[in-house]
């Protein structure tokens, strides 16, 4: 009985999760009904892996569920959607086929996969919450359901993301960096539920030494679903693919 109620838990949350997808899709296509790929021929800078990357493996669009109990991370909901094209020769195409991870922290600032120490406490190296890959379609976009993040030490508000695909040489291609968000809507997300805390947020975006390096360009702009229960954000991003420097898998050392 226990697999027939795993299963049957998995494609609800599966629905679930398709539903707020498509409901955020009409949202996006009423904000932006003139959407077009030069809108998303736009370089982005990389920025620091951080330590707390792992490579999970796990194909899924809803990120919110620890695969091991089937707990669904508490927190805002946030729907993402991420459009890849590709640049070659001044020129922009929405490209397929790409691998894009993401991975945060939750509402309280703890990440999953990571062994208790300096750099986080709590010991969540058997967790795999808040962490997955899609494979971009035809447009170039891979859509995830998270929540927002919330905060810890000596970080602002942040989600990475890493794009894998191949170059033109046909040698692997590697894209890592961090998307933000305003201060502001982060404040106001950190008043609410579960991103309560003792304390106040002491890192921000205009303090952050990471966000410096580029930070203005990779920031999202949530805006609130029809439902009312939690928000969108879109990020396009153009991949110059003849970038065999930017391509190399990352070797960053930096924190966050």
């Amino acid at each position: 009985m226990k697999s027939i109620f795993t299963r049957r838990k998995f494609l609800q949350m599966a629905a679930v999760a398709s539903g707020w997808l498509a409901a955020a899709c009409s949202r996006e296509k009423a904000l932006n009904p003139g959407n077009t790929a030069g809108a998303m021929c736009v370089v982005k800078p990389e920025q620091t892996e951080g330590p707390f990357y792992v490579d999970t493996q796990l194909d899924r669009a809803d990120i919110r569920v620890e695969p091991a109990s089937g707990e669904i991370k508490p927190g805002i909901p946030l729907v993402l959607n991420i459009n890849v094209s590709a640049l070659q020769d001044g020129v922009c195409t929405p490209l397929p086929e790409a691998v894009v991870d993401i991975w945060h922290c939750d509402a309280g600032g703890v990440y999953s996969g990571v062994k208790a120490g300096r750099m986080q406490p709590v010991d969540t190296s058997a967790l795999k919450f808040l962490r997955g890959y899609q494979v971009t379609d035809g447009a170039g976009k891979a859509s995830f359901l998270t929540i927002v993040p919330g905060w810890y030490q000596g970080r602002t508000t942040h989600i990475h993301f890493k794009v894998r695909c191949k170059g033109l040489n046909r040698e692997d291609y590697e894209f890592t960096s961090q998307l933000y968000f305003d201060d502001a809507f982060s404040q106001l997300i950190y008043t609410h539920g579960v991103y309560i805390r003792d304390s106040a947020q002491g890192t921000t975006n205009r303090n952050d030494g990471i966000f410096r390096h580029g930070g203005e360009q990779l920031m999202l702009r949530p805006v609130p679903l029809d439902s009312g229960s939690g928000y969108l954000a879109s990020f396009d991003i153009a991949l110059d693919l003849a970038d065999t420097q930017t391509g190399r898998p990352d070797d960053f050392s930096l924190p966050g």
